[in-house]
Protein backbone atom coordinates (compact mmCIF):
# COMPACT_ATOMS: atom_id res chain seq x y z
CA UNK A 1 0.00 0.00 0.00
CA UNK A 2 2.97 2.42 0.91
CA UNK A 3 4.02 3.17 -3.03
CA UNK A 4 0.53 3.43 -3.77
CA UNK A 5 -0.05 5.81 -1.34
CA UNK A 6 -1.42 9.47 -2.70
CA UNK A 7 0.80 11.34 -1.24
CA UNK A 8 3.84 9.08 -1.16
CA UNK A 9 6.98 9.22 -2.78
CA UNK A 10 5.71 8.39 -6.15
CA UNK A 11 1.99 9.86 -6.41
CA UNK A 12 1.59 7.47 -8.40
CA UNK A 13 -2.73 7.00 -7.44
CA UNK A 14 -3.09 10.57 -7.74
CA UNK A 15 -1.45 11.81 -10.89
CA UNK A 16 -3.75 8.82 -12.59
CA UNK A 17 -6.67 10.49 -10.34
CA UNK A 18 -5.99 14.07 -11.66
CA UNK A 19 -5.68 13.01 -15.37
CA UNK A 20 -9.03 10.97 -15.22
CA UNK A 21 -10.48 14.32 -13.63
CA UNK A 22 -9.05 16.45 -15.93
CA UNK A 23 -10.37 14.45 -18.66
CA UNK A 24 -13.58 14.47 -17.27
CA UNK A 25 -14.79 18.20 -17.15
CA UNK A 26 -13.00 18.75 -20.88
CA UNK A 27 -15.37 16.00 -21.94
CA UNK A 28 -17.98 18.22 -20.72
CA UNK A 29 -16.92 21.48 -22.24
CA UNK A 30 -15.35 22.53 -18.61
CA UNK A 31 -11.86 23.96 -18.47
CA UNK A 32 -9.78 21.74 -17.20
CA UNK A 33 -8.09 23.22 -13.75
CA UNK A 34 -11.61 24.15 -11.41
CA UNK A 35 -12.04 27.44 -10.34
CA UNK A 36 -14.72 27.10 -7.65
CA UNK A 37 -15.74 24.04 -5.27
CA UNK A 38 -17.65 22.70 -2.33
CA UNK A 39 -16.46 21.07 0.82
CA UNK A 40 -18.36 18.83 3.05
CA UNK A 41 -17.28 15.63 5.43
CA UNK A 42 -18.43 12.56 6.38
CA UNK A 43 -17.79 9.89 9.54
CA UNK A 44 -17.90 6.53 8.76
CA UNK A 45 -17.51 3.43 11.49
CA UNK A 46 -14.09 2.38 11.91
CA UNK A 47 -12.93 -1.31 11.57
CA UNK A 48 -11.51 -3.03 14.42
CA UNK A 49 -8.03 -2.70 12.41
CA UNK A 50 -8.30 0.88 12.97
CA UNK A 51 -5.68 2.37 15.91
CA UNK A 52 -7.30 3.83 19.02
CA UNK A 53 -4.98 7.03 18.86
CA UNK A 54 -6.61 7.55 14.74
CA UNK A 55 -10.41 7.13 15.87
CA UNK A 56 -13.01 9.22 17.92
CA UNK A 57 -16.47 9.84 18.41
CA UNK A 58 -18.47 12.26 16.69
CA UNK A 59 -21.44 12.77 19.17
CA UNK A 60 -23.43 14.56 16.74
CA UNK A 61 -23.83 11.47 14.10
CA UNK A 62 -23.58 8.89 16.82
CA UNK A 63 -20.32 7.40 14.91
CA UNK A 64 -17.13 6.07 16.39
CA UNK A 65 -14.68 6.10 13.72
CA UNK A 66 -12.92 8.38 11.65
CA UNK A 67 -14.28 11.29 9.40
CA UNK A 68 -13.57 11.91 5.51
CA UNK A 69 -13.31 15.75 4.81
CA UNK A 70 -13.20 16.31 1.05
CA UNK A 71 -13.43 19.44 -1.39
CA UNK A 72 -14.79 18.57 -4.58
CA UNK A 73 -15.52 20.77 -8.16
CA UNK A 74 -19.06 22.17 -9.65
CA UNK A 75 -19.13 18.71 -11.04
CA UNK A 76 -18.66 16.75 -7.95
CA UNK A 77 -15.01 15.38 -9.08
CA UNK A 78 -12.55 15.06 -5.99
CA UNK A 79 -10.12 17.73 -5.56
CA UNK A 80 -8.76 17.13 -2.55
CA UNK A 81 -9.29 14.98 1.06
CA UNK A 82 -8.33 14.73 4.03
CA UNK A 83 -9.16 12.05 6.63
CA UNK A 84 -9.17 12.67 10.94
CA UNK A 85 -10.80 11.24 13.61
CA UNK A 86 -14.71 11.11 13.36
CA UNK A 87 -13.99 13.55 17.40
CA UNK A 88 -12.56 16.49 15.06
CA UNK A 89 -15.03 19.24 14.69
CA UNK A 90 -15.71 20.03 10.69
CA UNK A 91 -14.09 23.88 11.09
CA UNK A 92 -10.78 22.69 12.07
CA UNK A 93 -10.10 20.67 9.64
CA UNK A 94 -11.00 22.55 7.14
CA UNK A 95 -8.62 24.69 7.91
CA UNK A 96 -5.77 22.30 6.36
CA UNK A 97 -7.98 20.99 3.94
CA UNK A 98 -8.51 24.83 2.67
CA UNK A 99 -4.57 24.95 2.78
CA UNK A 100 -4.21 21.90 0.84
CA UNK A 101 -6.67 23.12 -1.77
CA UNK A 102 -5.30 26.31 -2.64
CA UNK A 103 -2.02 24.99 -2.89
CA UNK A 104 -3.20 22.06 -5.55
CA UNK A 105 -5.15 24.53 -7.46
CA UNK A 106 -3.90 27.85 -7.57
CA UNK A 107 -7.26 28.37 -9.71
CA UNK A 108 -9.34 28.20 -7.19
CA UNK A 109 -10.87 31.45 -5.98
CA UNK A 110 -14.40 30.49 -4.20
CA UNK A 111 -15.72 27.38 -2.18
CA UNK A 112 -19.01 26.76 -1.12
CA UNK A 113 -20.03 25.02 2.57
CA UNK A 114 -22.52 24.58 4.95
CA UNK A 115 -23.66 26.66 8.02
CA UNK A 116 -21.09 24.53 10.22
CA UNK A 117 -17.87 26.18 8.33
CA UNK A 118 -19.73 29.95 9.30
CA UNK A 119 -17.44 31.91 11.42
CA UNK A 120 -13.76 32.81 12.39
CA UNK A 121 -12.89 29.73 9.41
CA UNK A 122 -14.35 32.81 6.50
CA UNK A 123 -12.10 35.29 7.94
CA UNK A 124 -9.55 33.32 7.88
CA UNK A 125 -9.51 32.06 4.06
CA UNK A 126 -9.90 35.26 2.75
CA UNK A 127 -6.81 36.81 4.74
CA UNK A 128 -4.78 34.10 4.89
CA UNK A 129 -6.08 32.30 1.12
CA UNK A 130 -7.62 34.87 -0.43
CA UNK A 131 -10.23 32.33 -0.88
CA UNK A 132 -13.83 33.29 -0.68
CA UNK A 133 -16.05 30.84 1.62
CA UNK A 134 -19.76 31.07 0.69
CA UNK A 135 -21.90 29.47 3.02
CA UNK A 136 -25.43 27.97 2.12
CA UNK A 137 -27.57 28.10 4.73
CA UNK A 138 -30.46 25.34 5.45
CA UNK A 139 -33.44 27.83 5.57
CA UNK A 140 -34.64 27.98 9.47
CA UNK A 141 -38.58 27.11 8.59
CA UNK A 142 -37.27 24.02 6.67
CA UNK A 143 -39.04 20.95 8.15
CA UNK A 144 -39.10 18.56 5.24
CA UNK A 145 -36.35 17.20 2.40
CA UNK A 146 -34.80 19.60 -0.03
CA UNK A 147 -32.26 20.09 -2.30
CA UNK A 148 -29.87 22.93 -1.73
CA UNK A 149 -28.32 24.99 -3.84
CA UNK A 150 -24.37 23.63 -4.55
CA UNK A 151 -23.89 21.54 -1.18
CA UNK A 152 -26.20 18.80 -3.44
CA UNK A 153 -22.75 18.52 -4.94
CA UNK A 154 -20.70 17.37 -2.45
CA UNK A 155 -23.04 15.05 -0.95
CA UNK A 156 -23.71 13.48 -4.36
CA UNK A 157 -19.65 12.58 -4.58
CA UNK A 158 -20.16 11.12 -0.46
CA UNK A 159 -22.52 8.68 -2.04
CA UNK A 160 -20.16 7.93 -4.66
CA UNK A 161 -17.37 7.23 -2.77
CA UNK A 162 -19.59 5.16 -0.44
CA UNK A 163 -20.96 2.65 -2.99
CA UNK A 164 -17.30 0.92 -3.52
CA UNK A 165 -17.31 -2.29 -0.68
CA UNK A 166 -13.78 -0.39 1.20
CA UNK A 167 -14.60 2.58 1.51
CA UNK A 168 -18.18 1.66 3.21
CA UNK A 169 -16.42 1.93 6.33
CA UNK A 170 -12.64 2.39 7.17
CA UNK A 171 -10.04 -0.70 7.66
CA UNK A 172 -6.85 1.41 6.80
CA UNK A 173 -4.14 1.23 9.95
CA UNK A 174 -3.34 4.50 8.39
CA UNK A 175 -5.26 7.58 7.44
CA UNK A 176 -3.24 8.15 4.08
CA UNK A 177 -4.17 5.06 3.26
CA UNK A 178 -7.73 5.35 3.80
CA UNK A 179 -6.98 8.35 2.28
CA UNK A 180 -5.64 6.61 -1.23
CA UNK A 181 -8.48 4.40 -0.72
CA UNK A 182 -11.35 7.09 -1.65
CA UNK A 183 -8.90 8.23 -4.94
CA UNK A 184 -9.12 4.68 -6.45
CA UNK A 185 -12.78 4.74 -5.62
CA UNK A 186 -12.85 8.23 -7.71
CA UNK A 187 -10.85 6.62 -10.19
CA UNK A 188 -12.96 3.62 -11.08
CA UNK A 189 -16.22 6.02 -10.98
CA UNK A 190 -14.21 8.47 -13.48
CA UNK A 191 -13.02 5.74 -15.49
CA UNK A 192 -16.54 4.12 -16.15
CA UNK A 193 -17.98 7.56 -16.84
CA UNK A 194 -15.27 7.91 -20.19
CA UNK A 195 -15.34 4.17 -21.04
CA UNK A 196 -19.12 4.93 -21.53
CA UNK A 197 -18.28 7.80 -23.73
CA UNK A 198 -15.49 5.67 -25.80
CA UNK A 199 -18.28 3.87 -26.56
CA UNK A 200 -22.04 4.77 -26.96
CA UNK A 201 -23.53 1.81 -27.44
CA UNK A 202 -22.70 0.71 -24.12
CA UNK A 203 -24.49 3.47 -22.58
CA UNK A 204 -28.19 3.88 -21.25
CA UNK A 205 -28.38 6.40 -23.36
CA UNK A 206 -27.11 8.50 -26.16
CA UNK A 207 -23.55 10.47 -25.40
CA UNK A 208 -23.74 13.76 -24.38
CA UNK A 209 -20.28 14.96 -25.15
CA UNK A 210 -17.52 14.03 -27.82
CA UNK A 211 -15.80 9.67 -27.37
CA UNK A 212 -12.47 10.59 -25.76
CA UNK A 213 -9.61 7.65 -25.49
CA UNK A 214 -8.57 6.45 -21.98
CA UNK A 215 -5.94 9.04 -20.99
CA UNK A 216 -4.64 6.28 -18.55
CA UNK A 217 -2.94 4.30 -21.75
CA UNK A 218 -0.63 7.41 -22.17
CA UNK A 219 0.67 6.55 -18.65
CA UNK A 220 0.98 3.23 -19.31
CA UNK A 221 2.43 3.25 -22.76
CA UNK A 222 5.19 1.28 -23.79
CA UNK A 223 5.02 -0.65 -20.53
CA UNK A 224 2.07 -2.42 -20.59
CA UNK A 225 0.00 -1.76 -23.92
CA UNK A 226 -3.11 -1.02 -22.33
CA UNK A 227 -4.77 0.77 -19.57
CA UNK A 228 -4.00 -1.14 -16.47
CA UNK A 229 -7.07 0.50 -14.34
CA UNK A 230 -9.58 -0.13 -16.65
CA UNK A 231 -10.49 -4.28 -16.65
CA UNK A 232 -10.69 -5.82 -20.12
CA UNK A 233 -13.08 -8.42 -18.00
CA UNK A 234 -15.72 -5.97 -17.67
CA UNK A 235 -17.53 -4.42 -20.54
CA UNK A 236 -16.91 -0.60 -19.95
CA UNK A 237 -13.34 -1.75 -19.57
CA UNK A 238 -12.93 -3.77 -22.83
CA UNK A 239 -14.48 -0.82 -24.65
CA UNK A 240 -12.00 1.54 -23.11
CA UNK A 241 -8.67 -0.78 -24.07
CA UNK A 242 -10.32 -1.05 -27.72
CA UNK A 243 -10.60 2.81 -28.25
CA UNK A 244 -7.04 3.51 -27.11
CA UNK A 245 -5.42 -0.06 -28.29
Amino acid sequence: MTRWTAGGKSGATEAMHDELRRACRIAVGREAEPTAAVIDSQSVKAAETVAKDSRGFDAGKKVQGRKRHIAVDVLGLLLTVLVTAASVQDRDAARPLLWNLRKAFPSVRLAWADGIYAGRLVTWAASALKLTVEIVRRPGDLHTFQVLPRRWVVERTLAWITRHRRTVRDYERLTAHHETIIYWAMIITMSRRLARRSRPDLASGPARGPALPCPLHALDAGRTGMCSLLRPDRPEGLAAWRACA
